[in-house]
């Protein structure tokens, strides 16, 4: 069995906004905190994969308490969304099914299709999710080749804003709770364009108050972080 790793016991605690590189796994994110605060115990509120880049709110020693609340905020993302194929992955990460179409959807018809995904929603995950099912991950099954249909969740979209368009590339900000997977509304906002859906690129701008504005790139975490780069431990429960 791999070791637990050991914590400091130490009085720093608080959070630390990290804007995640391309690649980067979000755990790839919490070792490089912990080793920067001397190992001090550290925990993150929102998986972001490693295809994306972005907020990745980092809790340190008391401050792990507040991963669940923190988990429960609102997310905003700004995303391109490729409309001229599907992928296994519904990002660009799979193999692509081009889908020809005989034009490509006006802007209208996009603002009509968004609409029909804001509110609370039905949402089936990806296949290729962290999602488990019977013991395994969702992702791993669908790598060794099984069929996995995952159920539908009700998942809340505040909001769509439609940034730019230029066939086939979309580009949206997107306001939503947890649980919502943006590569989930690529692929269906193209099944219902009768065009093609996938992430060709995802950025997440904010986890509740805490934004881009207040993030620390990678090279940040080559030094050693003290309690003045920390943001104060939000109430805990």
């Amino acid at each position: 069995m791999p070791r637990r790793p050991r914590y400091r016991k130490s009085a720093l605690e608080g959070l630390l906004v990290v804007d995640k590189p391309l690649g980067w796994s979000s755990m790839d994110v919490v070792r490089r905190v912990r080793h920067a605060a001397g190992f001090v115990k550290t925990g993150h509120a929102g998986t972001l994969d490693p295809l994306a880049t972005g907020v990745v709110v980092c809790c340190l020693g008391r401050a792990t308490r507040a991963v669940e609340a923190l988990m429960a905020q609102p997310k905003r993302y700004e995303t391109v969304i490729d409309l001229s194929a599907f992928t296994s992955t519904d990002d660009r990460e799979g193999p692509r099914e081009e889908v020809v179409v005989d034009r490509p959807p006006t802007e209208a018809e996009i603002d009509e299709a968004l609409q029909g995904f804001v509110g609370e929603i039905e949402q089936a995950p990806p296949a290729y999710s962290a999602i488990h099912v019977e013991g395994k991950r969702a992702y791993d099954l669908a790598r060794a080749g099984e069929q996995v249909e995952l159920p539908k969740r009700v998942v809340r979209v505040d909001g769509i804003q439609r940034l730019g368009y230029a066939w086939p590339e979309l580009t949206l900000a997107i306001d939503c709770g947890k649980g919502f997977y943006v590569r989930s509304l690529a692929r269906d906002l193209g099944a219902r364009l009768g065009c093609g859906g996938h992430l060709a690129s995802l950025r997440r701008t904010a986890v509740g108050e805490y934004d881009l504005s207040r993030a620390v790139g990678p090279e940040r975490l080559m030094e050693p972080i003290g309690a003045d780069d920390l943001w104060p431990t939000p109430p805990l429960p």
